[in-house]
């Protein structure tokens, strides 16, 4: 008979454990900035769940190279984990990982997102070179490109345009100056209101 302790752990958790942690990853290493890991497709919402709880706790292993389908016999599996092709999953209504039968299956097929791609493509090459631009712009800044333009402080092209004197005090100075010329004798009783 052995003694468990039951009930919560003696010392909670401050923070969430990160794979890696002390370990600088490359960017161009596959998972890294530039090569991100590839959306997950053609699986049910469990085993969708199994592979993000694997990428999140660093215990997910990329293939290499693609595996061979065990439907058809193909070198067309091409998602770690996966058992069956997309093509194969897709035409039995199967789940490519645990090949259950599933009425929906959780991402975009490949040839949804090719479409897409060759629209956006034809898009951008019927449009005017200004809004060719315009697009071109909005693709970089949300693929991680410059962040929004705000004007630099030490940027003084504007300077003059807001403000006539260069600084602060000066406008101030200014300020006073316009203030002092004023004279109190030029007010009439006509400019008086009275409550």
């Amino acid at each position: 008979m052995s003694s468990k302790r039951q009930g919560p752990p003696k010392h909670q958790n401050k923070f969430a454990w990160k794979p890696n942690a002390g370990r600088k990853i490359n960017e161009n290493e596959l998972g890294g900035k530039f090569r991100p890991l590839s959306e997950i497709t053609g699986v049910c919402q469990k085993c969708k769940d199994q592979i993000d709880w694997k990428r999140k706790y660093g215990k997910y292993k990329p293939i290499t190279e693609p595996a061979k389908c065990q439907k058809c016999g193909k070198r067309a599996v091409k998602q770690a984990y996966h058992s069956i092709c997309r093509g194969c999953s897709k035409e039995l209504g199967q789940c490519a990982k645990c090949r259950c039968h599933v009425s929906q299956t959780v991402g975009r097929d490949i040839a949804e997102i090719e479409n897409e791609q060759k629209e956006l493509e034809e898009a951008i090459n019927n449009a005017r070179e200004r809004d060719r631009r315009t697009l071109l712009r909005a693709m970089n800044k949300g693929n991680g490109g410059a962040g929004p333009s705000v004007p630099k402080i030490a940027d003084r092209s504007r300077e003059g345009d807001i403000f006539p004197a260069t600084s602060v005090d000066e406008y101030a100075k200014e300020a006073r100056d316009d203030d002092d010329a004023y004279d109190e004798d030029d007010v009439s009783d006509d400019d008086i209101l009275c409550v």
